[in-house]
């Protein structure tokens, strides 16, 4: 069986990149096969888990439900991009101070999850951080550290002379 490749164009992580895809290719697996990026998880490949959270054109996706060929033209940002980002490297501090990363397994999706709130609004409530983790699922943590930690990051944002306190 012949499969006939599109070329495709797409930003990831700043990057520019021109790769030829086959039209079933998924954007998680050009992310993490191709590009070698494999930060991004996959969990349930149905896009109910969240692990494979990444951002494209400015909005949380499923990078498990995208197809390459759909992101033709696009900005994608994913859980590498975020270790150069201040915002980015802050969430995963916090992460890692408030044991919301604990088998790490979901985190890169829920980073990505909460950097895209905290882009929109820098001082959302608990509903909303819980809203947007609404599609990220966790079986280890119970989620209060996660939002722990993207409060923190949250109140820093508003007031970033204020230091965040390390958690003991």
């Amino acid at each position: 069986m012949v499969r006939e490749k599109q070329r495709i164009s797409l930003t990831v992580n700043g990057q520019q990149h021109h790769l030829n895809v086959a039209a079933n290719t998924r954007l998680i697996d050009l992310l993490r096969n191709q590009l070698l990026m494999t930060g991004t998880k996959e969990g349930c490949a149905v896009g109910e888990c969240g692990a494979c959270t990444i951002i494209k054109d400015g909005a949380p996706v499923c990078s498990c439900l995208a197809l390459a060929v759909q992101c033709d033209d696009s900005q994608i940002v994913t859980i590498e991009g975020l270790r150069s980002d201040p915002l980015g490297k802050m969430l995963m501090e916090e992460f890692l101070s408030t044991g919301g990363a604990q088998c790490g397994y979901c985190t890169p999706g829920m980073i990505m999850s909460a950097w895209a709130l905290l882009k929109r609004y820098s001082d959302p409530t608990e509903d909303e951080v819980r809203d947007a983790l609404e599609g990220n699922l966790c079986r280890c943590t119970g989620y209060q550290p996660i939002i722990e930690a993207i409060k923190r990051v949250s109140e820093f944002c508003v007031n970033p002379q204020r230091k965040i306190e390390q958690s003991h």
